[in-house]
């Protein structure tokens, strides 16, 4: 879940877009020794491989646990309500205890779309007919609201468990919540926004532990037990978690 990686699509497939179905990518792991595959609700499949491990070996693990991958995605079916896509009328963001109402306003020729928030109506002006854009400029307003409402909180929580960080991002990653860097950089995913507040402090305090052990190591977990008695319990939820997310983020 807190690996550095880089993702890339798997059989030079085309970027997903909004309403699309979920498909492969491929992780590269400088941590991974092997292939392993892992399926996340609604479908999503994501291949961890070491580097430079070849598209063709990719391709034949894939093939050679096609079975595997159909009953793992089936067995994930029975507890998630598929979702079709649809852009959405209210976002509710509990991790930081706000709500958005969401107009959207079309406008002639316009050939992108503008965000406005005020009041709590959040406006969508412009190119309105595009979903794509619509998306993009729903990704770009929660950016914004993740960035400015994580970052009081982690400068906070890092005051209380002593791990100082270098610098935080906000990030769209489609398999893990978030990351800290050797150099001291944490991500973290703005789909935390959808999750519970206690479970956005698990997060963070997770990450700045890692600043005194970058692994999973029995003293990392006790040091995160000192500030999070819990931690068991709430990373077993995060894990979970990934249903909050809204289909039409199109994360999935």
């Amino acid at each position: 879940m807190h690996d550095t990686a880089v993702q890339l699509p798997l059989f030079n497939a085309e970027q997903e877009q909004p309403g699309q179905q979920s498909g492969f990518s491929v992780r590269k792991s400088k941590r991974a020794k092997r292939l392993s595959i892992k399926v996340y609700p609604r479908g999503r499949v994501e291949v961890v491989v070491p580097n430079r491990t070849s598209a063709r070996t990719v391709k034949s693990f894939v093939e050679e646990n096609a079975e595997w991958i159909d009953r793992a995605r089936d067995s994930f079916a029975e507890q998630y309500t598929p979702e079709s896509f649809v852009l959405p009328d209210v976002v509710q963001l509990p991790a930081v205890d706000r709500t958005a109402i969401v107009r959207y306003q079309p406008e002639p020729d316009a050939r992108s779309v503008r965000i406005r928030f005020s009041n709590g109506i959040l406006r969508l002006h412009g190119n309105t007919a595009s979903e794509k854009d619509c998306v993009d400029g729903l990704r770009r307003w929660l950016s914004g609201i993740a960035r400015k409402e994580f970052e009081p909180r982690l400068r906070a929580l890092s005051s209380v468990t002593g791990t100082p960080y270098e610098k935080m991002h906000i990030r769209m990653q489609r398999t893990c919540w978030g990351s800290r860097s050797s150099s001291g950089t944490i991500s973290l995913n703005l789909c935390l926004l959808f999750v519970s507040p206690e479970l956005l402090r698990y997060l963070m305090i997770h990450e700045l532990c890692h600043g005194g052990y970058m692994n999973h190591s029995e003293h990392f977990w006790r040091m995160v037990g000192q500030y999070e008695p819990r931690y068991r319990a709430l990373d077993k939820q995060l894990g979970k978690a990934w249903k909050a997310v809204p289909a039409w983020l199109g994360i999935y």
